[in-house]
């Protein structure tokens, strides 16, 4: 494997370690996933929201109809 690879399935492992802790945030609300998003760059939060969605889809629709407007946090 290359040195690329590595980083990028590196990178990729990091995303799914905070989708999982967004998943877990939810249950003390949305302003706790938001904060931990706002940790993030960008690539990652997208990434955290995508693995998020495809981990829970339930907890990710739960987030959907809490906070429709979560597509502004990844600004």
């Amino acid at each position: 494997m290359d040195g690329e690879a590595k980083l990028s399935d590196s990178w990729w492992q990091q995303v799914k370690y905070y989708a999982r802790l967004a998943i877990e945030r939810l249950e003390y609300g949305v302003q706790s996933v938001k904060e931990l998003l706002t940790t993030l760059i960008s690539d990652e939060r997208w990434g955290v929201m995508l693995e998020f969605e495809d981990i829970n889809p339930i907890k990710f629709g739960q987030l959907i109809a809490i906070a429709p407007d979560w597509v502004q946090w990844m600004r």
